[in-house]
């Protein structure tokens, strides 16, 4: 498990395409991470959008490749342009679930420069908080056939309560 203490939250404040043909669809971004002057991000996470608040890896920080080895953020070059860290995906802060290459995003409840979630948000709740959940009465496909008697039973009880429903609605007219 990477240590995710020195990511930060960003907010994308403007976004420039630089796609050349044939090559792979990049954006360069100007993310703010809490700092006096916001950094520069190269990325080609097709979900990123000016004021996007996504998860950022700022240089100095480590990430862990798609080959599962650990990697340190430096300021590198990418499509030309000086990319100054890098977006986080779901696998990279353990969330577990999520797209490998999809930015990982947060509400606006966390603020710009501070630690991401643990944990995914909005993630379904773990097994420790399912006896907080309402049991729920889960009826057989099949309800079992009723008898002779039952029936006879039942014609009678609703057609006793059809009868007190018209005896009532005679006696609320007069």
């Amino acid at each position: 498990m990477v240590d995710t203490s020195s990511y930060k939250v960003g907010i994308v404040l403007s976004l420039e395409d630089k796609s050349k043909s044939g090559g792979k669809p990049l954006k360069v971004c100007s993310v703010n991470i809490g700092g006096d002057d916001p950094i520069f991000v190269v990325t080609n996470a097709p979900n990123v959008r000016q004021s996007s608040r996504l998860v950022v890896a700022p240089i100095g920080s480590t990430i862990i490749n798609d080959e599962g080895e650990e990697m340190e953020i430096k300021k590198t070059a990418v499509g030309g342009v000086m990319s100054e860290g890098m977006f986080c995906d779901s696998r990279m802060l353990g969330w577990g679930s999520g797209s490998s290459g999809i930015a990982a995003q947060v509400p606006d409840s966390f603020e710009v420069g501070s630690a991401p979630p643990t944990s995914k948000p909005g993630a379904p709740p773990t097994a420790s908080s399912e006896s907080a959940i309402p049991a729920v009465e889960v009826k057989p496909l099949f309800e079992k056939k009723l008898t002779k008697e039952e029936k006879k039973k039942l014609a009678e009880e609703r057609k006793a309560a059809r009868k007190a429903a018209k005896e009532a609605k005679k006696a609320a007219e007069s």
